[in-house]
């Protein structure tokens, strides 16, 4: 044992001892140093590993029903599809000119790092805003009909037709932003596929199915807003859906369910779950099995808005839900119900008249 005067100087000489002897003993030893030296590989990552919610039976036998993959058939008129596709496109279409705004100013005289680092030494006096004129051609060479045939989910054929239907004014807007055109023309087109294809869209089961690691591939670093639950397939619910009072509606939701006596246990739906439909994937939000006896379904399926004026949802938006709504009416017979809600109790509200 180290004895010595001064007790804070004992202290730190004797934290020094159990390290010193453990480097003598590695020349003998060669796994003296092993509980000393960590694998800086080794993720640091917090771990939300499912819980025992996810194996009670009633979480099991709704996760047996929807786990299936579909793939979807749907049959509408391609030329119908063309044509208000070029009406909504000129009507809609604006891809403004690139530009830069300079802005001048005077720096202060009594500037220092601090000021400096806050953006404050130099004091802004004017601006103007220019509009970029390019004489010269960019060298990226565009698959203009590729690209919008595969993000529209059309045929190169049904993609040229509308390319070369639109006014040659809107065509022009092309070169003021490449990129922009494409990805606007891909979702007007899909606006007017939205408004067609949900009657007569049908789903089939695959032989595919979702397994379970979907719920833990997505790696969450920031553990502070997260809302640690009580009946949830996993400990921590990583909530999102801010309504414009900054109240989350997703957290509200899973406290909610926490509460309710005649929830059994729920699951967030991970992304890595995707309902295919032909204006993109859609994830439903929430898996819900209730306490047998308890309410008229055992087994939800929900999706939370902040409203629910359906002129306040986006046309692709809206055909996602209806596509899904299709595909897990198809389920009725399991007991597994969907449903667009603002809250619980507007869940509970909904059961009660379905």
């Amino acid at each position: 044992m180290c004895k010595i005067g001064s007790p804070l100087l004992s202290f730190l000489l004797c934290s020094l001892c159990t390290p010193l002897h453990a480097l003598i003993q590695s020349i003998f030893d060669e796994h003296a140093l092993d509980d000393m030296i960590s694998d800086g590989h080794e993720t640091k990552i917090q771990e939300n590993a499912l819980n025992d919610n996810f194996y009670k039976k009633e979480f099991q036998t709704l996760w047996n029903y929807i786990n299936h993959k579909y793939a979807y058939t749907v049959e509408f008129d391609s030329e119908e599809l063309i044509h208000k596709s070029i009406a909504h496109i000129d009507d809609k279409m604006f891809v403004a000119k690139l530009q830069y705004t300079v802005t001048t100013g005077e720096q202060d005289e009594n500037w220092d790092f601090e000021k400096l680092d806050n953006g404050v030494a130099f004091a802004a006096e004017k601006s103007k805003t220019y509009t970029l004129e390019r004489s010269e051609r960019t060298s990226i060479k565009y698959d203009l009909i590729g690209k919008i045939a595969f993000g529209a989910k059309l045929t190169r054929k049904s993609a040229a037709k509308i390319l070369s239907g639109i006014h040659p004014r809107t065509f022009a807007m092309f070169q003021n932003n490449p990129e922009e055109f494409i990805t606007k023309a891909i979702r007007l087109i899909n606006e007017q596929k939205a408004t067609m294809i949900v009657e007569q869209i049908t789903y089939n089961q695959t032989d595919g199915t979702y397994d379970s690691t979907i719920f833990t591939a997505e790696k969450n670093t920031d553990f502070t807003r997260a809302y640690h639950a009580k009946k949830h397939v996993q400990d921590y619910v990583f909530v999102d859906g801010y309504a414009k009072d900054g109240r989350s509606i997703e957290r509200e939701f899973a406290e909610n369910m926490d509460l309710a006596e005649e929830v059994c246990v729920y699951a967030k739906l991970p992304k890595g779950f995707s309902i295919p439909t032909p204006v993109g994937n859609y994830s439903p939000d929430w898996a819900i099995a209730f306490n047998k006896g308890a309410v008229k379904h055992i087994f939800f399926i929900a999706e939370t808005k902040g409203t629910m004026e359906t002129l306040n949802l986006k046309l692709i938006e809206k055909a996602k839900i209806d596509c899904a709504r299709k595909l897990f009416g198809n389920l009725s017979t399991a007991g597994v119900v969907y449903e667009t809600v603002d809250s619980y109790q507007h869940l509970l509200d909904v059961m009660e008249r379905i």
